[in-house]
C-alpha cells in the first residue's frame, strides 16, 4: 500500500474495486418497526386491551395483555398515537425480549403473514368433544374415560341420545 499523499500515512482499509459482486453484504433489513406494526402484532395474536376500573383505556398509551399457558402474563404498551413512528434499536430489542417474548423473525411473520408465534399452546384436536358432553357420557351414561376418548362427536351424541331415549321408554 502506498502512503496517502495528503497525510503521509498508510491506509488500513481499501475501498472495494469496481466489479465486486457484493456477496459479502448482509441481506437488506426490513423497515424499522413502528407503533402501527406493534399494534398489528398484538391484534393478530389476540392480545386483550387493558382498561382501568372505569372501563377506559389509557390516554398516553394503549396497554395490551396476553395470558400464556404456563401462567405468565405478558404486558406491552404502545404510545399514542399509533402511527408510523419507529422505535430505536435498543428500545425495540427490549420490547421484543421483555414485553412480547418473541424473536424478530416471529414478530414479522405475525405482522406480515398473520402467523401467530408458537407459545407452546396445546392445539385442540379438530373434532374435540365439548366438555359438557364428555361429563354427561361419564356421569349419566356410565362410560369409561377411555371409551369416551375413542369416540368422535357424532358417536358421542348418538350414544347420549340412546341413553335418554331408554330413560323415557
Amino acid at each position: 500500500m502506498r502512503p496517502s499523499p495528503r497525510t503521509g500515512r498508510t491506509a488500513c482499509w481499501m475501498r472495494p474495486t469496481t466489479g465486486t459482486t457484493g456477496a459479502a453484504r448482509s441481506p437488506p433489513r426490513s423497515h424499522p418497526p413502528s407503533r402501527q406494526d406493534h399494534d398489528k402484532f398484538c391484534t393478530v395474536e389476540g392480545w386483550t386491551p387493558v382498561r382501568d376500573a372505569r372501563g377506559r383505556t389509557g390516554t398516553h398509551y394503549i396497554t395490551y395483555e396476553l395470558n400464556l399457558p404456563d401462567g405468565r402474563i405478558l404486558r406491552t404498551r404502545i404510545s399514542h398515537p399509533v402511527d408510523r413512528s419507529t422505535y430505536g434499536s435498543y428500545l425495540w430489542s427490549h420490547i421484543l425480549r421483555d414485553q412480547l417474548g418473541v424473536s424478530e423473525e416471529d414478530f414479522w411473520a405475525c405482522v406480515r403473514d398473520g402467523v401467530k408465534p408458537d407459545r407452546g399452546m396445546p392445539e385442540a384436536p379438530p373434532e374435540a368433544l365439548p366438555a359438557d358432553l364428555v361429563h354427561l357420557l361419564i356421569t349419566r351414561v356410565g362410560l369409561a374415560e377411555s371409551e369416551v376418548a375413542a369416540m368422535n362427536k357424532t358417536e358421542a351424541v348418538e350414544r347420549l341420545n340412546r341413553c335418554w331415549r331408554k330413560a323415557h321408554d
